[in-house]
Order: C-alpha cells, then structure tokens, then sequence
C-alpha cells in the first residue's frame, strides 16, 4: 500500500541519525514486546505478511511518532482486537475482562529454541517456470494498490536488469490479504539510480528484490 512507511527514496524527513555501537534492545519493554509479538505468531491466527500489513496501516500520527518496537507493539494490539483474542478496552487499559479464548496453544518455554532455529522459510515448489532470467531487461509496473505490497515506490514504473533468481517464495501482496501463499518467482533487480532519482543523484544503483508480478519485459 501507499503510506508513510514507505519513505525509501523520500525527501524532507531529516537525516539518519546512525548510533554507533547500537545495542538491539535500548530497553527491557522493547525486548520484551520483541518476545511476546514472536510468540503471538505462533498461534497462527495471523501470518508474516498480515503482521507487516497492519504496522504499516496504523495512524500516520502513531506511525511517525512511535519507535520501532512501539510500532511493532501497537500492530500487534491491532492484531489481537481484530482476531478476537482481546477486547478493545483491554488494549487500551492492559485491564483483563474476559478469560483467554479456549483452543489456544501457547508457545512453551522449551519449544522457543527449536522452532525460532528452524524458522518460517518462504520458499515454495514453483508451479510453473521462471519468465525472467539473470541478464533480461525488465521494467516493474506502475501500481498503487490498496494494500500491502513489497515494491517501494520509488522504484515503480522503473527499468531494471536481473541480477539474481531466487526461486519461488511466498507472495506477499496475497497472502497478506487472507488469499493464500500464492508462491511466485523472485528477483533482485538492478536499477540505475538516475533512473530512480534523476541525473542529480550521487548513487549508482540500488537492488530491489522483486516478485514476477511487478515486473513486465523491459525494452
């Protein structure tokens, strides 16, 4: 989708202010709203792509004024009203007022090694072969959708070149709106960054990992 998230590429925010030596966590609520948002994603009633999805709609107020952890923390308030498993009153208090919904499995103490090192890999079986390869010229569509999407804005609309062939993963334009994997081919795509910015630009080139469908034949 189209919003404030998406400000690669975007003039007027400032500079980046890089902290050196930056620590993971600058405090004990961000690592712990970094465990528990983990931990919520193993009950399945959300995925990757939808997680990503609701962040990204929050407030344009509460987006540009919260820290990184804290948008992870109000998207996963976002994600437990909408699923049911808390009621708006609760997140807005922290105060309990109906029991834990039945059927649930939370993740065990001795269950968080194994299964955050195995990981949720995106790969999939293609069901059909590659359209591009390394080398071909291609040019990513012009698109404003409504919802999530992986393509940033700047480089929409954009000739590219094929750099890489990843294989089939996960789609996350779909999957993100409850439609299922819909697994497609992924590239990283070479831009020119006059192609992105203009002659003014001071970068050479930017990749961009880009899934087949953003991408039409280049000339």
């Amino acid at each position: 989708m189209n919003g404030l998230h998406d400000m690669g590429g975007s003039q007027c925010y400032g500079p980046i202010d890089i902290e050196e030596n930056e620590p993971v966590f600058h405090s004990e609520w961000e690592k712990r709203a970094f465990a528990i948002t983990l931990a919520m994603g193993t009950l399945g009633k959300w995925n990757l792509d939808k997680t990503r999805s609701t962040r990204e709609s929050l407030p344009p107020l509460v987006y540009l004024s919260s820290s990184y952890y804290q948008i992870w923390f109000e998207g996963l308030l976002e994600l437990s009203v909408k699923a049911g498993l808390i009621t708006e009153e609760e997140a807005r208090d922290g105060v309990l007022r109906e029991p834990p919904k039945p059927g649930l499995s939370p993740l065990q103490a001795e269950d968080v090694g194994p299964l955050f090192t195995r990981g949720w890999p995106s790969t999939r079986e293609p069901s059909r072969p590659a359209r591009f390869a390394v080398g071909d010229r291609v040019h990513t569509r012009s698109m404003a959708p409504a919802t999530h999407t992986r393509i940033p804005q700047y480089c929409r609309d954009k000739p590219g070149v094929v750099i890489a062939v990843h294989g089939a993963h996960v789609f996350p334009d779909k999957n993100a709106i409850g439609e299922g994997e819909q697994p497609d081919w992924l590239y990283t795509v070479r831009f020119d960054a006059r192609e992105l910015w203009g002659e003014d630009s001071t970068a050479s080139a930017v990749h961009v990992d880009c899934w087949e469908p953003y991408l039409l034949e280049g000339k």
